[in-house]
């Protein structure tokens, strides 16, 4: 099964675990970057971030390429900022949920603290589905590494496999 995984990452961990997935599964990855990149660090991280999820804003993306019909399966990744997806996926969502419909379609976010479960409904509804084939919720996997990451990450691939 062709796979893709399509992600954001701002701090490394959405990264960190795209690329660790993409190795169980032998699935190439899509990184979304804003044209206008958001702040690494301080308050102006949480400030403009949550703002700009909350507001469900759509920033504009650098180019890139995606065809939905060359994939079987989507593996979106983010970071969840507010309890809900952040905006650079929201960007991707809305340019091709269309072609994502009738593909396999799974979902995985990295958080520090809460929302995973409340993003992924919010993300379905974007993407007018029920649920998705698989949903994987790690705590800062780069920058914490668990056992507890490391197995939740290894169940997600097995179910995918």
């Amino acid at each position: 099964m062709r796979t893709l995984i399509v992600f954001y990452s701002l701090e490394g961990n959405t990264a960190f675990a795209a690329e660790k997935i993409a190795g169980i599964l032998g699935a190439e990855l899509l990184r979304l970057e804003p044209e206008k990149e958001y702040p690494h660090s301080g308050m102006k991280k949480f400030l403009w971030g949550g703002k700009s999820a909350v507001m469900g804003e759509e920033p504009s993306l650098k180019p890139y390429v995606f065809k939905g019909e060359d994939w079987d399966r989507v593996i979106i990744g983010f970071p969840v900022w507010a309890g809900t997806v952040a905006p650079p996926i929201r960007t991707f969502v809305k340019a091709h949920g269309g072609e994502l419909a009738g593909r396999s379609v799974a979902v995985f976010a990295c958080q520090s603290g809460s929302g995973a479960e409340k993003a992924f409904k919010k993300l379905a509804a974007l993407l007018g589905r029920e649920s998705f084939e698989a949903e994987l919720v790690l705590i800062d996997p780069k920058a914490k590494s668990s056992a507890s990451n490391e197995e939740k990450l290894a169940a997600f691939c097995r179910k995918l496999s």
